[in-house]
């Protein structure tokens, strides 16, 4: 094979995965500017060997956004991606092709709005649709969520078509978004890698009630097709408006290409005054004659192009590089930084990916390191500036062996990472085996959540799955067990306004906290409530409060009164809605602490709570601060604990009784999973559920499994020499068959439940099981493929049976809409001769 094949081949492969990673999962790895990279050279090299074509290359195709949650549609019109660029130079090729086909063109200059694209289909005036971009053919239909977005209008007004297509984009606000990723940190939950993440994930919630709380806005930019209300892209766009469309102000009509590179070089210095997140511009031919003869490419118009802005870069210096354990073992570097201001926050923590990268930087200690962040939560090291090493700087090692078990570390062939091996004794690994085993598909135990389990195993009442079926036992050891939760945070940390009005007392001595929730709800930040004159006070939501306005005159006092150094302090901080942690610990005034200061302890510590419960001994070794430093800091929390409570951020997780009687009763429930259940619940490598149901239909029972040899059980069904070998070694190590014993000992199902003669009675038939059920859905789900049938996750006009329990949702409502038939239980039963 050719070196330029393979490198086209892989180049395939990698794009492919990426673009798994940003659509599927939600979770970017590398920035838009290096995908763009290698999507730009893979066309280089498809349209240099036409011979190697592929339709299915990532060159034909725009990304996909479908979910099997909804129905697809198919678009009356593709919805194609942009051909984009970075490049000043490529912005003018393209006019010199546009010109050269077209004559003089007018263009219009659009932001390019960084959310996810939608297709609204308006018939009689009234929204009828609502469909994703999908992968450009069809898309999901959401149009019930679609229709909480208060800037969709759902009935027109004007002289509209009878029936028509409008496209734009849903966008999540940066405020809602940083609103809803606090909320997502003070519960431990993963964070929305970025407010285009944030609007995709909010547009396919099943509960549209959520959605609508979410806020979202949509912008609309575009008319497809032939019967449009004007000659022009602009015009059109001007006649939407008229119907009630919210049209983005953000418009530019340019006669020559110098004025889209003004309108450009304007808007990359702009953007970041923005309440929504942009990445660029957007170049249109205006005339939608020219915008025909010009055409389109299989993935692309020719009549437009989209400049994208580079990301914000800083340059900051390297403080060390620490090392994270993840749920599979998988080793994750990360680069702590001196704090720096980046894209409207203060970065303290960037990504290192793995140790290519590491040496792909070269990165020595204490470099000086160029962060880089795009539309990404988590910062990025992009380069290093070597003029600035120190000569005797030694270059980042990376680790040998496991920072939370000592175990030596292993990098598997062709992989990135590296691994712990020590999967049974490994903490992180531990917990990611018992998320699995309880997981949905596994033994599906409820109430047993990433949360619970971390929880279980820092106090030590599990430390493998058998531990889990002891718990029902220490009933009263778990009510009330709690846990703080400490989200990772890759940027300095903020106290909402609400929180710092509540700790300071701003404005009302022992201010309530709904008072101080109404305050911060009110004014963007307290240099606009210090602003407030009286009547705008006055006219606030008081709500049953008595004495209004000698609570108004109190705040106006309050921010009059001279000499205010707690006030003044947090008052630098900005037109700020969320109060930096640096400003809050200087303004707590503590002796000796100054600004310096308080940014390396803000820069130590990610919460005040920390900070606050720190020993002397170590805030005296955090750099720059004096054992005089560390008493005062220490007497300073110990006289003011009422504040450091008000102005906590963090979550306590706590088991309630509740909560420890429904986990109980999960953990009983599991046992009756089945035995394909348990055999994928062990996590045992190799072994997906297909593989468990098929070696479980084989043998029997996990007695029998376990005294398989090798000819065996390559004669099971889709199991090959892999599968075969990774569950002899498994089964060859004494703890795995004494963690196996333990199992069956507390009474999980071992063995296949023993039915009537396996026959075929559901071939053809296709389920889809939703609601609580007496058993796990495992259970059902087995009979089901044992009778021929299928499962399926969702409902469509395919499924054939929805087998109910209680409190069964939005599935229910689907299938009495489909006229799908609905049984529950006691009808299943019969159905399968199961009595």
């Amino acid at each position: 094979m050719e070196k330029a094949e393979e490198r086209l081949l892989a180049l395939r492969k990698l794009l492919e995965y990426h673009n798994n990673k940003y659509y599927i999962d939600n979770a970017p790895e590398i920035s838009d500017i290096e995908f763009d990279r290698l999507m730009h050279e893979l066309e280089a090299l498809e349209e240099a060997h036409p011979e190697w074509y592929d339709p299915n290359s990532p060159t034909q195709r725009v990304g996909q956004d479908i979910n099997r949650e909804f129905t697809q549609v198919e678009h009356k019109y593709p919805m194609l991606s942009l051909s984009n660029t970075y490049s000043e130079e490529e912005i003018r090729d393209f006019d010199t092709r546009v010109r050269k086909t077209a004559g003089e063109v007018q263009y219009v200059c659009e932001l390019k709005y960084d959310g996810t694209s939608i297709s609204l289909t308006y018939t009689g005036g009234e929204l009828t649709q609502a469909v994703t971009r999908g992968d450009g053919v069809r898309g999901d239909d959401v149009t019930a969520n679609v229709r909480t977005i208060r800037m969709v209008p759902l009935k027109l007004q004007g002289d509209y078509p009878a029936e028509f297509e409008i496209r734009g984009e849903i966008l999540m606000p940066f405020a809602v978004f940083n609103r809803l990723n606090q909320e997502k940190a003070e519960a431990g939950e993963a964070l929305f890698a970025n407010p285009r993440n944030a609007a995709a994930g909010t547009l396919k919630l099943q509960n549209s009630a959520l959605v609508a709380k979410r806020h979202l806005d949509c912008f609309l930019y575009y008319l497809p097709g032939e019967n449009t209300p004007a000659d022009t892209h602009y015009g059109s766009l001007m006649k939407a408006k008229e119907w009630g469309f919210y049209i983005p102000p953000y418009l530019r009509l340019c006669n020559t290409i110098g004025e889209v590179w003004d309108f450009v070089k304007e808007w990359d210095k702009k953007r970041v005054d923005l309440p929504v997140p942009i990445d660029g511009i957007v170049v249109k031919v205006n005339d939608l004659e020219k915008q025909h003869l010009l055409g389109y490419t299989a993935k692309s118009p020719r009549w437009a192009i989209a400049y994208k802005f580079k990301a914000e870069r800083e340059a900051t210096p390297l403080i060390s590089v620490s090392y994270q354990v993840g749920r599979t073992g998988s080793i994750t570097p990360v680069a702590n930084l001196e704090p720096v201001h980046l894209a409207g926050t203060v970065v303290k923590r960037a990504s290192l990916h793995n140790a290519d990268i590491i040496a792909d930087l070269d990165l020595h200690e204490h470099d000086t390191v160029y962060v880089e962040k795009g539309g990404e939560i988590i910062p990025k090291i992009v380069g290093v500036d070597v003029s600035r090493r120190k000569p005797d700087a030694l270059p980042v090692q990376f680790i040998t062996h496991c920072p939370e078990c000592g175990t030596e570390l292993v990098r598997i062939e062709g992989e990135a990472n590296h691994y712990c091996p020590n999967e049974e004794h490994c903490p992180p690994q531990i917990a990611g085996k018992i998320e699995h085993f309880v997981s949905r598909r596994a033994m599906d135990i409820e109430g047993m959540g990433e949360e619970t389990i971390d929880l279980l195993l820092s106090r030590h009442f599990i430390q493998n799955v058998a531990d889990i079926y002891i718990l029902p036992e220490r009933r009263a050891e778990l009510i009330g067990l709690e846990k703080i939760i400490y989200p990772q945070s890759f940027e300095m940390t903020s106290i909402p306004l609400a929180k710092v009005i509540y700790g300071f007392e701003i404005g009302l001595k022992n201010i309530s906290a709904r008072l101080a929730t109404m305050l911060a709800g009110r004014f963007s930040s307290l240099k606009a409530l210090a602003e407030a004159g009286k009547e705008e006070l006055m006219a606030l939501p008081w709500g049953e409060s008595k004495d209004i306005e000698k609570n108004v005159n109190r705040i106006l006092d309050y921010f009059r009164t001279p000499f205010n150094e707690p006030l003044e302090r947090l008052k630098a901080a900005g037109e700020v809605a969320d109060i930096p942690s640096d400003d809050v610990i200087f303004a707590f005034c503590i002796p000796g602490v100054d600004r310096y200061k308080a940014e390396l302890l803000a820069a130590s510590y990610d919460y005040i709570y920390e900070l606050a419960t720190a020993s002397e001994s170590e805030i005296a070794t955090v750099e720059g601060m004096t054992d005089t430093d560390a008493v005062n800091i220490r007497n300073f929390f110990l006289r003011n604990e009422k504040m450091v409570r008000k102005l906590n951020t963090l979550n306590v997780y706590r088991m309630q009784e509740k909560s420890v009687d429904n986990l109980i009763t999960g953990i009983e429930k599991s046992k009756t999973a089945g035995f394909p259940a348990l055999l994928y619940g062990l996590g045992i490598r190799y072994i997906g559920e297909t593989a468990s149901r098929n070696l479980a239909r084989s043998f029997r029972s996990m007695e029998k499994l376990m005294a398989a040899d090798y000819e065996q059980l390559i004669e099971v069904e889709d199991i090959g020499e892999q599968m075969a070998n990774s569950l002899l070694k498994y089964f060859a190590r004494i703890e795995n068959r004494i963690l196996i014993e333990r199992l069956l000992k507390y009474g999980v199902a071992g063995e296949m439940e023993e039915q009537a003669e396996e026959n075929n009675i559901l071939e053809g038939q296709i389920f889809v099981i939703t609601g609580t059920l007496s058993r796990p859905r495992e259970y059902f789900k087995d009979i089901i493929l044992s009778a021929g049938g299928k499962v399926s996750d969702s409902v469509s006009s395919k499924t054939t049976f929805l087998l109910a329990g209680e409190n069964a949702g939005s599935k229910l409502k689907k299938a009495e809409k489909l006229g799908i038939r609905i049984i529950g239980e006691n009808e299943f039963k019969e159905m399968i001769n199961d009595k």
